[in-house]
């Protein structure tokens, strides 16, 4: 698979507080990375800077250009949306589509009712959706423009199991047709599962870059098969790469 996303050396300072120091990473073509850490970790931080909603204090963030009729290389969802309750589904796509400077909002608005299966919603104003629906609007946007790299922070956090699943599942069949997708997450169950990679900061630092499986077998003994405990063992250790 080809790179899709190449993190070097990034570090961030606010103020005397490192928030992220020196971290490498590459993410792939249809590849799902997991962030996972302690709070305080850096999560958000790396994926803001990766999104371009801030800027990193060293380091850089690259990728391809943008694919064809794609207007941005990362598309970005955050934890807390900054979507229209007052506004229908479909306003709010249309509103940040043109924010975004996509060339023709409205058949990008009707490309990504019909991807993310909210077409029978489209004038259902945001605030009457249940969580879930509000999520996938949130990821909606971020696909908004076709960016070859998406950008999640806590995409499933406050959302039900049956929820969670369906989400997930789009997700997924988002990163099988050729989206690059980079999540957060405090549920390390989630990340176990749906990363095909997992990337562990504690204190600002990556300290592990390997597959779910590749992160039991570096766990120290005792984790007894556990990924949970395994995650909690390795930063119990203090592992560094």
């Amino acid at each position: 698979m080809s790179v899709a996303l190449s993190v070097r050396a990034l570090g961030k300072h606010f103020g005397e507080l490192q928030a992220l120091r020196d971290v490498s990473f590459d993410a792939h073509e249809r590849e799902m990375v997991a962030v996972v850490g302690p709070n305080g970790a850096g999560k958000t931080t790396l994926l803001s800077i990766i999104a371009g909603t801030q800027n990193a204090t060293s380091g850089s963030v690259s990728g391809p250009s943008p694919a064809d009729g794609s207007a941005r290389e990362v598309g970005w969802a955050p934890q807390q949306p900054a979507l229209y309750s007052k506004l229908s589904v479909a306003e709010n796509l249309r509103l940040f589509a043109r924010l975004e400077g996509v060339a023709d909002p409205d058949r990008e608005v009707e490309r990504m009712l019909e991807q993310t299966g909210l077409s029978a919603r489209a004038d259902d104003l945001l605030g009457e959706l249940s969580g879930g629906n509000r999520q996938r609007v949130n990821v909606a946007v971020g696909l908004l423009g076709n960016p070859p790299v998406l950008a999640l922070d806590e995409p499933s956090s406050a959302l039900d199991p049956r929820q969670r699943e369906r989400l997930w599942r789009f997700i997924r069949g988002l990163a099988d047709a050729g989206t690059s997708v980079v999540f957060s997450t405090h549920n390390v169950g989630e990340a176990e599962r749906y990363g095909d990679r997992v990337i562990v900061l504690d204190e600002g630092r990556m300290i592990f870059d390997g597959t779910p499986g590749e992160l039991m077998q570096a766990a120290p003994a005792g984790a007894g098969g556990d990924f949970e405990q395994a995650l909690v063992a390795f930063l119990s250790e203090g592992h560094e790469l």
